[in-house]
């Protein structure tokens, strides 16, 4: 099994406490991500892995002391140094890189890594695949597992309301999640974060209670793994179906705390990760915390590996936390950390429970988890609700754009014009818009072009509905200042039968957002992970994780495969056997 696998230059001094310093530069100009592995690299920024066999011999003060000689005498800045695992962050010119890499007690240098956090919100492109049909929190009716109240479909895959009703939620565990932040103001928290700390040197986003999750991944995140029960924020903030209280999370009495690791633009480094993971494991009661378990969740990766993180995530597996990251949205190789050894690799499924195309696969997928149209909490004000009307149609499913304008429309509604009312060709203008809701159809051209055409034909508002069966999220290039939303295609065919007519296009602010990915099955294999070992706290982490994938649901082939792993993580069977 993957987790058992251990680096044997990893595996000297793992029980000392370690040196962890703060990065002083923040990490604004990040790379961003492409098909060049270049596009991963930190200009200037190395992590240096110096020789581990004089560990045992000489006091660890000494050895890091020596280690911040060399790095100084080379001409390099430190900026983080892990005694522990005999390793730093520097910045380094080009002459620095040269001298540190020939000096003998250095076994390599190699770039610090862009990470990304990995989810995203549900919708389609042009080229996409419809989704399936949306009905209540975002879910299929005709699902395995659909939404009921406040339990979303993930929660009845992992069988939360069975654990609630036994009073398994993860109470006395702690959850620690590596993201973008998090909004602890959102009633879905209660105020009840237990620690918060921000690791990638940007200003100004030092506290939970302020502003610091300008992606609203962490947050979406953590309302996975820990929003409360009879707490949302009210009609005017929910999606459209949602239960008036919100959502509720798989692990409700847990400790949660955030480590920002990933910045404004929802990048961050593997220094300032480490940094954070490192964090995570200190609060453990072996390390001088007051937590006697830490799952240290993380919804982020990359395509190339590191031997420093390597190296840390061994470290905080020897200490007694259990790691869990998100696999990837390639559908390709598995991701970086959820790859390395020590790491529990996280896959994704749909509420049919079938592998998400995106998910990424190999032999380090180790669990799934519920990871499309995954319903939770963002920012307060931060998501984007949607609503319609017109022709006395009843509009089962409304979806903003991407780039959407905000606001209440009412007016007629007029066919967009064209083959199949498509409205296609770049520059196409329809006088009698002007002043109206354009209803167009899905087709041969993008969503762009559609839009574009009908605001520079004077429409108020655009509607656009389905060409196939399924939901319809769209992604525009521009930002409008008109609503745009997306219908089922049902719908949109009933309501073009109807015109000319009257009706209203509103869209708003949202307290609660839909996302895809493996960082949205990270959070609910986390959750659950807390959840056991909180009822079975004599576990080591190696028995939990053995415990988890020998009672996981098993999906796709026999046994453990490339796509599913071991499976579906399935906590009340871990704790219950049935």
């Amino acid at each position: 099994m993957k987790h058992t696998r251990t680096l044997i230059a990893a595996t000297l001094a793992l029980t000392l406490a370690s040196c962890g310093q703060q990065p002083t530069a923040p990490v604004a100009a990040l790379p961003t991500p492409g098909a060049d592995s270049q596009a991963e690299v930190i200009p200037g920024a190395y992590l240096v892995g110096f020789k581990q066999d004089a560990l045992s011999a000489q006091n660890l003060t000494e050895q890091a002391a020596m280690q911040a000689q060399a790095i100084t005498a080379a001409g390099g800045i430190m900026t983080s140094q892990w005694a522990d695992i005999s390793a730093a962050a520097v910045k380094l010119d080009a002459s620095a890189l040269a001298k540190l890499q020939g000096n003998p007690m250095v076994e390599y240098v190699e770039p610090d890594l862009v990470r990304h956090a990995l989810g995203f919100k549900s919708g389609v492109t042009d080229a996409a695949a419809s989704r399936p049909a949306l009905s209540s929190q975002g879910l299929s009716a005709q699902a395995l597992y659909t939404a009921s109240g406040e339990t979303t479909w993930g929660d009845n895959a992992l069988r939360v309301p069975e654990l609630q009703a036994k009073n398994y939620t993860g109470a006395g565990v702690a959850v620690c999640i590596g993201d973008t932040g998090i909004d602890g103001n959102h009633p879905e928290f209660q105020r009840k974060l237990k620690g918060f700390k921000n690791f990638t040197g940007e200003l100004n986003r030092d506290s939970a209670y302020a502003l610091n999750d300008l992606s609203h991944h962490g947050t979406h995140v953590a309302g996975t793994v820990f929003a409360q029960y009879g707490s949302g924020t009210g009609a005017s903030g929910l999606q459209s179906g949602m239960d008036p209280n919100g959502v509720g999370g798989v692990a409700t009495g847990a400790n949660l705390y955030m480590a920002r690791v990933l910045g404004d633009t929802g990048s961050g480094s593997s220094s300032a990760i480490i940094n954070g993971v490192n964090w995570c494991a200190a609060q453990l009661q072996s390390q001088g915390g007051t937590e006697a378990k830490v799952v240290i969740s993380l919804s982020l990766g990359g395509g190339r590996a590191s031997k420093t993180e390597q190296r840390a995530y061994t470290s905080v597996w020897q200490k007694g936390a259990l790691t869990i990251a998100a696999t990837g949205n390639d559908g390709a190789a598995v991701s970086y950390p959820a790859a390395y050894t020590e790491v529990v690799g996280i896959g994704a499924v749909d509420s049919n429970l079938t592998k998400a195309d995106f998910s990424n696969f190999g032999t380090q997928v180790d669990l799934v988890g519920p990871g499309v149209d995954v319903i939770s909490s963002v920012p307060l004000g931060q998501g984007t609700r949607a609503l319609a009307s017109g022709g006395g149609v009843n509009f089962s499913d409304v979806q903003a754009a991407d780039l959407t304008g905000k606001g209440t429309v009412n007016g007629t509604i007029v066919a967009g014009g064209g083959t199949n009312n498509e409205f296609c060709g770049v520059g196409a203008r329809n006088s009698a818009l002007s002043g109206n809701i354009a209803l167009i159809s899905r087709g041969t051209c993008s969503f762009e072009e559609k839009v574009a055409n009908a605001v520079g034909s004077g429409a108020t508002a655009v509607m656009i509905y389905n060409n196939a069966a399924g939901s319809l999220g769209m992604s525009l290039t521009n930002q409008y200042n008109v609503p745009v939303v997306g219908l089922l295609q049902a719908d949109g065919q009933a309501l073009l039968g109807k015109l000319p007519t009257t009706g209203s296009v509103t869209v708003g602010a949202a307290d609660y957002e839909s996302y895809n990915g493996t960082s949205m099955a990270t959070p609910h294999v986390s959750a659950a992970a807390a959840v056991v070992w909180a009822a079975k706290p004599t576990l080591t982490n190696t028995q939990l994780l053995n415990l988890l994938t020998n009672t996981a649901k098993d999906l796709g082939t026999a046994g453990k495969d490339n796509n599913f792993g071991y499976g579906l993580v399935d906590p009340y069977k871990a704790i219950t056997g049935l």
